[in-house]
């Protein structure tokens, strides 16, 4: 078995590798070459901790495993460790024995930046300007990052229900010579996209604070209960999704369905844009907002080619097991 230790995701996984594992992984699951397992995910009465497990196969790429992990609300404030903690296992499909061990704290943060870019590379407008940031904590940072590849953005805005941490994204805006303006919600209005990448329990983007044609990346909703975004905003919108159901169970669209402002069956794969059978963007009016909940197929995805990028590197550890 191979072990890839967290210390070494860093200097071998490039956004470049995460966005082309993760935008294969959509299309493959549109085709139905690849499939998500059932979510495991529960609050375990310690350290107010989520945890669970996120799993999958992809007959196309052969990478069938797990990630297993969660957050910790208090890792950061009581042990300087981020809340968020991961490790992915990787199985070999023809034999079942374990194939690899990898650390998943930065390869999460690099999925979840590179399926929000993945999104904007499909549906955005081409003339998109302005990209506005709901959120700027650890994940924000990845985020704008990988959006700022996306598109020959001119400016940045931001919102964050904590103030002072903007400083985060505005780093990224000054080492990429965008400038960065803190802006209230109301002025959202001004951006073509728009991130929202908060663990908010109540809608904070509303309907109103969109315009026409602006496309929407919400990545925070990724439990039942959570909601980043107005359920009319949903109604509004063209919506896609890493997978519907758990788009309508535990993420964004669980509300607008709930409050019967939109069906299941209005919400798209983005993998089928990706793969052509869907035509996504048909209008520079159109609003289309991508619902990302995360799924497993994405962090077996990324895990598989930092193993190979690890193997070539000559850093990955070689265990019996």
């Amino acid at each position: 078995m191979l072990i890839v230790p967290e210390r070494e995701i860093a200097d071998l996984m490039t956004r470049q590798a995460a966005f082309d594992a993760v935008e294969q992984v959509f299309a493959a699951m549109a085709s139905g070459d690849a499939y998500n397992f059932a979510v495991v995910r529960e609050a375990i009465g310690h350290e107010d901790a989520l945890y669970g497990f996120k799993g999958g196969f992809d007959r196309a790429g052969l990478t069938l495993g797990l990630k297993a992990g969660g957050y910790w609300p208090n890792n950061l404030e009581k042990r300087g460790l981020i809340n968020h903690q991961s490790t992915v296992f990787l199985f070999d499909p023809d034999t079942g024995k374990p194939s690899a061990m990898v650390g998943g704290n930065i390869l999460t943060a690099l999925r979840t930046a590179a399926a929000s870019s993945v999104s904007i590379k499909h549906l955005a407008r081409r003339d998109a300007k302005v990209i506005g940031m709901m959120g700027a904590g650890h994940q924000a940072a990845f985020q704008l990052r990988a959006a700022l590849e996306q598109r020959a953005f001119e400016k940045i805005i931001g919102w964050n229900y904590h103030p002072e941490m903007l400083p985060n994204i505005e780093k990224v805006a000054n080492e990429a010579g965008v400038p960065f303006q803190a802006v209230e919600l109301d002025e959202m209005t001004e951006a073509d996209v728009i991130i929202s990448i908060t663990s908010a329990f109540a809608p904070s983007l509303m309907a109103n604070h969109v315009s026409p044609g602006t496309h929407i990346a919400c990545m925070g909703t990724d439990t039942k209960g959570k909601q980043e975004v107005e359920a009319a905003l949903l109604a509004r919108a063209s919506v896609f999704t890493d997978e519907v159901a758990q788009s309508v169970s535990i993420g964004e669209a669980q509300h607008a369905v709930a409050e019967g402002l939109i069906q299941e069956s209005d919400v798209a794969q983005l993998g089928a844009v990706i793969n052509g059978t869907d035509p996504g963007r048909i209008s520079d009016n159109q609003i289309t907002l991508f619902d990302g909940t995360g799924v497993g197929l994405q962090d077996l995805a990324v895990a598989a080619s930092v193993v190979d990028l690890a193997v070539r590197k000559g850093v990955a550890i070689e265990v019996d097991f």
